[in-house]
């Protein structure tokens, strides 16, 4: 039932997304429950597309069947006078959080949380606890998280089911369970790490003072992973992070060329180097069939340690200063593992062309080659951190025309010496 209801989901999405002529039609003939579920999962551009374009009451409607933080998160896509106006006609709950949360940057874990929640003390009865609970659903429409304090402080949280399981008058600290906190002005990356070493379903936002301002859950959290996650990846192939699979083909070619160019340059580079050795490649030909697997193996290598390095430096697992052992670490795999595959190529020569000199050229290449990615690899990434820029970002243009470069120079250089 799940899979026909995610599967149903995913078509309106696509039929949305994709026929941006009549996206607002289409969007506007869903039954409104369905238009905020449908626009929650739309792309920021789209998203931003639409509620351009909705009339104030469409779209009044579309958001009051949201949670605050949902609201805020679409509304902020707006210029801040029809934010104002759309904020000012919500509902008197929804118009208080919605005013509330937009105070805050969005980038910080303030950005990222919900405020339906109720604070009870760790002194209070089971029957206290859920009149709060029930007085909050009664208000809102929507479920609070239980959050326990002691003296003003947060001890812990009350799961929603054991109101259900207890006895009225028990008094509630023998269910409270531990729950982290974190301070409102966090970044983003602070509260995907404290996720990531304490997993649990939430976290409470606190205050300058330790007041609670409000919960965090994991699926806010997975929210900014899905979007790091995009944008790495987005770096990585060297496309602007604002591109999407619906655009024109004016906007890929505006957002991709110039990284393009880059890399054409780079390859003329490695085109180069290959020249200087021209007499020897008219000579041994079969040094030309082997040439690709240099330089696919050596790329192939340094994307694998640009992925680990990259997720190192967004994990602060890593920086330039202590970046001795994982160098050392990587040269020496992508050694070991260029003595393996240099071993394969060279077995692969000799079976196929009786070629002894060229097997052990190739495979010599293959080791420097795969330490030279490796190395290359470690670098590029922690020196563009220490600059000040994205480590991801056209990385690999630089790291590939290293192991292309170093890898041919190596190759047809040793072959230059060996065959001459």
């Amino acid at each position: 039932m799940r899979s026909r209801h995610d599967s149903q989901l995913n078509q309106l999405i696509h039929d949305i997304s994709f026929h941006p002529k009549d996206r607002l039609e289409r969007f506007l003939a869903l039954p409104v429950q369905q238009r905020a579920l449908v626009l929650t999962h739309l792309t920021s551009l789209i998203e931003h597309d639409i509620i351009s374009s909705l009339p104030t009451p469409d779209l009044l409607s579309t958001l009051e069947q949201l949670d605050p933080d949902e609201i805020t998160d679409i509304i902020q896509l707006l210029p801040k006078p029809r934010q104002q106006k759309i904020i000012a006609q919500l509902n008197e709950h929804l118009k208080q959080s919605v005013e509330l949360l937009t105070q805050f940057d969005p980038e910080t874990a303030a950005g990222l949380m919900n405020v339906d929640y109720v604070h009870v003390e760790e002194g209070d009865t089971i029957a206290q606890v859920a009149k709060r609970f029930k007085a909050h659903e009664k208000r809102t429409g929507r479920l609070p998280a239980i959050i326990v304090l002691r003296d003003a402080r947060v001890i812990g949280y009350i799961p929603g089911h054991e109101l259900g399981f207890a006895l009225p008058s028990d008094q509630i600290k023998k269910y409270v369970r531990h729950i982290s906190t974190i301070r409102y002005n966090a970044s983003h990356e602070d509260t995907v790490r404290l996720f990531r070493q304490h997993p649990h379903n939430k976290v409470v936002v606190i205050g300058d003072h330790d007041n609670v301002m409000g919960v965090i859950y994991s699926d806010d959290v997975l929210k900014v992973l899905e979007d790091q996650e995009s944008a790495s990846l987005y770096d990585f192939a060297g496309v602007h992070d604002e591109e999407s699979v619906i655009d024109s083909v004016r906007t890929k070619v505006k957002h991709r060329y110039k990284w393009l160019i880059i890399n054409l340059a780079t390859a003329f580079l490695a085109a180069f180097t290959v020249s200087l050795f021209d007499a020897t490649i008219t000579k041994y030909v079969l040094l030309a069939v082997y040439m690709p697997i240099v330089a696919g193996m050596g790329g192939n290598a340094a994307t694998q340690t640009l992925a680990i390095l990259v997720r190192g430096i967004a994990l602060k697992q890593i920086t330039i200063q202590n970046a001795w052992k994982t160098l050392r670490r990587e040269a020496g795999a992508g050694f070991v593992n260029g003595l393996i595959n240099g071993l394969i190529v060279a077995l692969v020569v000799i079976v196929m062309n009786r070629d002894y000199k060229v097997a052990f050229i190739l495979s010599m290449a293959m080791v420097v080659n795969l330490v030279v990615a490796g190395v290359f690899g470690t670098i590029v990434p922690l020196v563009m951190q220490k600059f000040g820029k994205d480590p991801a970002t056209s990385a690999t243009i630089f790291i590939t025309t290293a192991t292309d470069v170093l890898g041919f120079l190596v190759f047809l250089g040793l072959a230059s010496v060996i065959l001459a």
